[in-house]
């Protein structure tokens, strides 16, 4: 039996002189029964309108009030009951419409499982070290443009007209006459930086660089890089001598020890490379060493003159040091990986490796 009919029947019960509450009652019930209520604002009108102080449940009670007692005892349960109905049913469409407004901010398209968690490419990894060292020591992040013009890459750089890496064969050139170029080494943004600000200058320079090579184990067309430049008065081949023992020992460990080897770059002078001791076999002799105890890392020198004088920075009054590093290469050392071509393969199981890396 219905709320509705079962009221109906006991106020059939009453006495004639309460038609009128009968018809009061019967009305809200129907009432109730037909609400259709389409936001969860609606039921709370609804709310308002039936189960307020001044609602018609309350004004309902009003004119209970008024009863004989013996009607009272014949109508209290209905009352009640019309109550309790509008209470049931107003409670109804709150849960209703809350559960379909869950379901509308679902993400139906999710899937029941949870994806495997990824990991941080090693390279990205590396490359955060290597710049968390250098911005501890007061180095700016500079970044620049991977297209670049001949002035930029190799004139400003004091690279001679008849250098190898103008050469099409080492280079990948988009355009002639202007030659505009993938960049070959970071070392064009800190042209543009020393052309753009005057001294004290502290900059780390990281970025994808590409070269016209033969993919190989220990070569790819394309890496990564990331080169430092000081420049300030009286800056010497000694601060960048304790510069490059630091960082060595912070990211290599403290009983790192590094040897530098004269060399040649267009762009300082005097130039060097940089060896470490051998992280693993620590001296003893190892393939990867090549049974030397030590390791090249990276190049660096101190700036050339004319290098500064092509930004406008005068070479009587300021110095500085430069020094570039692979990525790609410190990554091989740090994580003893022995083929270059892994790092740009996408294999899932390599990279799964260096979930824990941090």
């Amino acid at each position: 039996m219905s709320s509705s009919e079962d009221t109906g029947t006991l106020l059939d019960t009453l006495p004639h002189n309460n038609v009128n509450l009968q018809e009061r009652i019967d009305h809200l019930t129907e009432e109730l029964d037909a609400l259709r209520p389409k936001t969860l604002e609606e039921v709370e009108e609804l709310r308002i309108r039936f189960l307020s102080r001044k609602g018609a449940v309350a004004e309902l009670f009003e004119a209970f009030k008024q009863l004989a007692p013996e009607e009272k005892r014949a109508l209290g349960s209905v009352v009640n009951r019309v109550k309790q109905l509008a209470t049931e049913r107003i409670t109804q469409f709150r849960h209703d419409l809350e559960e379909v407004r869950e379901v509308a901010h679902e993400d139906l398209t999710r899937t029941a499982d949870a994806l495997p968690m990824g990991s941080r490419h090693p390279l990205s990894l590396v490359e955060e070290e290597v710049l968390a060292i250098f911005t501890k020591l007061g180095f700016s992040i500079a970044r620049g443009p991977e297209i670049e013009d001949d002035y930029h890459l190799f004139s400003a750089l004091n690279f001679p007209p008849d250098h190898p890496a103008r050469d099409m064969q080492d280079t990948f050139f988009i355009q002639q006459s202007p030659d505009i170029l993938l960049r070959t080494h970071t070392s064009s943004v800190q042209i543009r930086v020393m052309e753009q600000s005057q001294p004290p200058i502290r900059v780390i320079c990281p970025g994808r660089v590409y070269r016209n090579e033969a993919i190989s184990a220990r070569a790819h067309c394309f890496f990564h890089q990331a080169e430092a430049l000081y420049v300030d008065k009286g800056v010497s081949f000694r601060d960048l001598r304790e510069l490059l023992l630091f960082f060595a020992r912070e990211f290599f460990g403290p009983d790192t020890q590094i040897r530098l080897r004269p060399s040649y770059f267009p762009f300082t002078e005097p130039s060097a490379e940089m060896d470490i001791s051998c992280n693993i076999c620590h001296g003893a002799g190892c393939a990867l060493c090549k049974q030397t105890g030590w390791v090249e890392i990276l190049g660096c020198g101190m700036v050339d003159p004319n290098v500064l004088r092509n930004c406008g920075i005068d070479p009587e009054v300021y110095s500085g040091y430069a020094l570039g590093m692979g990525i790609e290469r410190m990554a091989n050392l740090k994580y003893r990986c022995n083929d270059l071509r892994r790092f740009s393969e996408n294999d899932i199981r390599f990279l799964a490796q260096f979930e824990g890396a941090h």
